[in-house]
This record gives C-alpha cells, sequence and structure tokens, in this order.
C-alpha cells in the first residue's frame, strides 16, 4: 500500500508540473498564470516534508510496537522458567532438609544452599519482569495508541485529502480559461472563471495553513517517539543489566560455598595428636622381643612392615623421630595410643601412626633410604 501511495503521489505531482508548463505556454489575456497553480515551489516543499514525517513516524510506531510485543513474549516464556525455577528451590530446600544420608551431610547443606541462591535468582527474574512491564512495555503502547500521533495522522491526512481537492480545481481553472480565449467577451465564461480561481485561491490558503499545522504537529510526534523510545530501550538496558549483575553475585556466593564444602570433604583427614608423652619403651619392646600391637590392641602376625611418611612430623623429645613426606620408615610395633615405634635413616624413636600409610611394594633406591 505504501508503495501504491508514493507512486500515485509522484503522478499527482508530475501531472501538476504537466499542467503548470502548459498554462505558461499558452496563458493569456491577464487570466490564468502560475499563481494559480497548486504545486508551486514553497507547497511542494511542504508536501515532502510532511510526507516524510509521516513514514517516520510510522516507522517509529511500528518499532515500539515490535518493542512491546518483544517484551510482552519475553515476560510470558520468562514466567514459565520463574515456576520451573521456583519448583526446583522447594525441592531443593525439601531434600535439604529432611535427607536422612547416614554417611555425611555434605549434600544436605549443598542442596540448602542451592536452593535459597535458585529462590533468590528467580526473584530477581521477577523484578526484572516487572520493570520490563511498567518500565519499558506500557509507557510505549501508551504512545502507540495515544491521541498525539493519531491526531497529527489525521492533520496529514485532511491535508493530503485538501491537495488532492486543490489539484481538481485548479484542472477545472485550466478549462475555464480554455473556454474563456475560445469566447472572448463572454460574461458568462468570465464570472465562472473568476469564481473557480476564487475557489481555488481559498483551498490553495487553507492548504497552506493546514500544511504548517499537520508538519507541526508530526515533527512534535517524531520527536517524542524518538525520545521515549530512546529512553525505554536504555530502562531496558539498564534493568537487564542490573538483573544479570545480581544473578552473578548469587552465582559467586554459591559457588564459593560448594567449592569450600567440596574441599571439605576431599582433603585429607588431620592426623590425630595425642599431646601425652608415650611410656618409655621397655627392653623388650625396643628389641623387638615381643610381638607388635595393633591400634585394635590385636597382635600383628605380620611383623615389621615398611611405611610411607604422608605427613611431615617434628620431633618434641629426644625418643621421637623427625619425619619428612616421602621418607620411609621400618615400623616395629603400634601401640593402642596411636604411637607407633620404628627406624628411619638409621635412627630409631617414636612417631605418631597417623603420619605413615603402609607400604606394600617400595623401590630399592627408597629401601636403601631407610637404614
Amino acid at each position: 500500500m505504501e508503495a501504491i501511495r508514493k507512486q500515485a503521489t509522484k503522478l499527482r505531482e508530475q501531472v501538476a508540473r504537466q499542467q503548470q508548463a502548459v498554462l505558461k505556454q499558452f496563458g493569456a489575456g491577464g487570466y490564468g498564470g502560475s499563481d494559480n497553480l497548486v504545486t508551486d515551489e514553497a507547497e511542494l516543499h511542504q508536501h515532502q516534508k510532511l510526507e516524510k514525517l509521516y513514514i517516520s513516524t510510522r516507522a517509529g510506531k511500528h518499532y515500539q510496537r515490535d518493542i512491546v510485543r518483544g517484551v510482552e513474549g519475553y515476560i510470558v516464556t520468562g514466567s514459565k522458567q520463574v515456576e520451573i525455577g521456583t519448583k526446583l528451590s522447594e525441592d531443593s530446600r525439601k531434600y535439604g532438609a529432611e535427607n536422612t544420608c547416614t554417611s555425611g551431610s555434605t549434600l544436605s547443606r549443598a542442596a540448602l544452599n542451592y536452593g535459597r541462591a535458585c529462590a533468590h535468582m528467580e526473584k530477581e527474574r521477577g523484578n526484572l519482569f516487572k520493570a520490563l512491564g511498567t518500565q519499558v512495555a506500557e509507557p510505549l503502547r501508551a504512545m502507540v495508541m495515544g491521541a498525539p500521533l493519531e491526531d497529527a495522522r489525521h492533520l496529514a491526512q485532511h491535508y493530503d485529502r485538501m491537495r488532492q481537492e486543490a489539484e481538481a480545481q485548479a484542472i477545472e481553472v485550466s478549462k475555464r480559461q480554455a473556454k474563456v480565449r475560445e469566447t472572448v467577451g463572454n460574461i458568462e465564461n468570465i464570472s465562472k472563471l473568476e469564481a473557480a480561481e476564487a475557489k481555488l485561491q481559498d483551498l490553495k490558503l487553507n492548504m497552506a495553513i493546514l500544511g504548517k499545522e499537520a508538519a507541526a504537529a508530526m515533527a512534535a510526534v517524531e520527536a517524542q517517539q524518538q525520545r521515549l523510545t530512546l529512553q525505554r530501550l536504555i530502562t531496558l538496558v539498564e534493568a537487564e543489566r542490573t538483573y544479570h549483575q545480581r544473578v552473578l553475585q548469587i552465582l559467586d556466593q554459591l559457588e564459593g560455598e560448594m567449592v569450600s564444602e567440596r574441599q571439605r570433604i576431599e582433603a585429607p583427614p588431620s592426623p590425630i595428636m595425642d599431646n601425652t608423652m608415650p611410656p618409655s619403651p621397655s627392653y623388650e619392646e625396643v628389641n623387638g622381643i615381643y610381638a607388635s600391637e595393633t591400634n585394635n590392641g590385636t597382635t600383628d602376625s605380620m611383623g615389621y612392615f615398611l611405611g610411607e611418611v604422608v605427613h611431615p612430623y617434628q620431633a618434641e623429645s629426644d625418643v621421637e623421630l623427625n619425619l619428612s613426606i616421602g621418607d620411609y620408615i621400618v615400623v616395629r610395633k603400634v601401640t593402642n595410643s596411636g604411637w607407633a615405634e620404628g627406624e628411619c635413616k638409621g635412627r630409631a624413636g617414636w612417631f605418631s601412626f597417623g603420619y605413615v600409610e603402609r607400604r606394600e611394594r617400595v623401590l630399592a633406591s627408597k629401601v636403601a633410604e631407610v637404614f
């Protein structure tokens, strides 16, 4: 439709220019002339300006409508995501509160933390949708349906109809001028020509006034469209940015809590320290006359074995050994108190058994370091 409208406008302007050329060529006797033409320089400029304003405001209106539809669609689909996220949050918190796992409560705490964070994120999403609806969609919808735009467009359309009427009247004036030339001195034809010219002048005067009013109204609407649409776009971007920043903060905190929990359960157990000094070994214990006792009080039928130091230990008395990670030690006996006696690097003494792990196979080079 827009292409047809543009083509019709161009055709009308072309016809008016042709009429002007014909009247300039054949006009005579003081009647007619360029003053009777509708499409003079000023009027043509006014018409082209209105045409551009009409196209611009229509495109602005369509873009505002597109933004409103996009925001509304985003809110509708996002509301379903809020429902899903809220349900997941409730399920996570329920599991965390009711979990009866016998091996620990690590997952329960993680589920509670996730459920709480998920609820906060969905609340932020709801705030985003509320801001988009009230601060973006509603103002744009009000302008799309508002009176200023419609009133300005009605003025422009009224001007266009008046212009068409003036063009038709200009053609009528041309015909009357031709008859006056054909019937020189005919009072009736001269009277009719004068009446037609007077009507054309009235139309041109009204058309010029209406054209200025329509152009001013359309220009004001265009400026308001540009300003308001830009403001709403900025508001949309700021709302989106605020939402994502807050969600990122929530996720950062949640990740820190979960990673800390994972590190806690994956960390090697700390050795159990006994601050009491072990009793001085008896002669029989030092010389290995009796079999070693294990931590549970039973007799270790395997006798001596090799252990690898997995935690460093600093001796606090002359009867204890200094141990470094990676050292190998011959464990000769283990007491119920958690202390063990053995030999490392040619020196015998006591140490906490929790600092070593039993090894079945050891490199020959490592065995040489023990003695």
